[in-house]
Formats: structure tokens, sequence, C-alpha cells
């Protein structure tokens, strides 16, 4: 399909490849750059805060404040760092996240998913990879986790728009790891107790390197 022809059937903010993905690896430096010069750093909240354990709400409003919202987002990634930041990860309890994060190709992903659901996959396509995984909402601490290791996310873009998003290896995770912090779960959560144990721990003794707002 021409590329006119997929632009025309697509009205978000990303074009879309013949499968009505989006392709988000055009122009990525510019517009994560553009993101951060509007945005302000805000503390990245920890285990333990409420707002990280229970499900956000949907976003219904897709107008300035929510512009807002996620270039601070994408300004707070940065400074800490990582590769995947969801809303509530700086206190905010809607269901947004944004990403940075390249495949395992190397190809580097950057964009906005708003209101996101992981389609299920049948079995003959979970093929799982138990690398490590980190989360900025537990500085420092890292684990062995299985996921598969393709995702697809279906949601809205920044202007409330359709959108589909699909990933392997290392964007995949990121891809389920966001998802996830969105209905209330950290990736510890998936964890045995002893490796849950154990990442705390390493939490614990290790000092994050980005601003963090303290559980009381």
């Amino acid at each position: 399909m021409a590329q006119q022809d997929t632009d025309q059937q697509h009205a978000g903010v990303l074009p879309v490849d013949d499968e009505g993905f989006v392709i988000d690896t055009e122009d990525a430096e510019e517009r994560e750059a553009a993101w951060r010069e509007r945005g302000t750093t805000r503390p990245i909240t920890v285990v333990g805060n409420p707002v990280l354990h229970k499900e956000c709400r949907d976003v219904t409003e897709f107008g300035e404040e929510l512009q807002q919202l996620i270039a601070d987002m994408f300004t707070s990634q940065r400074t800490a760092e990582g590769v995947g930041l969801a809303a509530n990860q700086i206190g905010v309890d809607l269901k947004v996240f944004v990403y940075d994060c390249q495949d395992d190709g190397g190809a580097r992903h950057v964009g906005v998913v708003c209101n996101p659901r992981l389609v299920d996959l049948p079995a003959d396509r979970r093929r799982l990879d138990d690398s490590n995984e980190g989360c900025l909402s537990v500085p420092t601490a890292y684990a062995p986790l299985a996921r598969p290791d393709y995702a697809e996310v279906t949601g809205q873009d920044e202007r409330g728009n359709p959108v589909k998003v699909r990933g392997t290896g290392y964007f995949a995770r990121c891809l389920q790891h966001e998802t996830d912090h969105l209905y209330g779960y950290l990736y510890i959560d998936r964890l045995s107790k002893r490796e849950r144990k154990d990442a705390l721990r390493q939490m614990a003794e290790n000092e994050p390197r980005y601003p963090v707002v303290a559980n009381d």
C-alpha cells in the first residue's frame, strides 16, 4: 500500500504500515527532543506509593493538559535514563505511557499510548525471553523475568486517535512493562516471593541516581 493511501486511512499523529501499526522509528530523535523542550522533570514515585498499586483512570480528555503531562513524562524519563514511563510513575492517575526504547535490532522507537491494552497472543506466538528487568519505580534493582519476546498494544495516541504498536525483544518487554504499570502491577509483582525480596533488598542497599518521591 502506498504511503499516501496509508496516511489517508490513519488520521493519527504517526504514519502506519500496511498492517495498521504505527511507524514510530521515523524522526525518533527529533520527536523526543520536541517533547522534552516543553517538559519539566518530575520525581519518580517508588514501590509502596498507593498510585502504583491500583488501576489508573482512563484518559478521556486529549487537550493541552494531557500534552503537558506527556512532555513532562518524556523529560522525566530522560532525566532518569529510562526507556519507558507510565503516568503513575510521576504520581498521575491516568492511563498513559511514553517510550523511547530500542528493539533488539537497534531501531529506536519513540511514542505515546493512552488507554493501552495488550493483545492476547495465541500460544504458538509466545516465545518467552527471561532477560533481566528493572524499573524506575524500583530503583537500582534487577531480576530475570520471563515475558513474551513479541507484544502488541492497542490504545489511543496523544490526540485520541486509535493506535496500534508492536515490538520485539527488549521493546516488547517495555510495552508489556508499561502497560502493567497502568493496571497497578510492577514487574516485581510477577516474581517469586524470594526474587521480590531480593529486588527490594537491592533497592534498599543503593541510592537512586534520579529524584524520587519518598514514601511516608
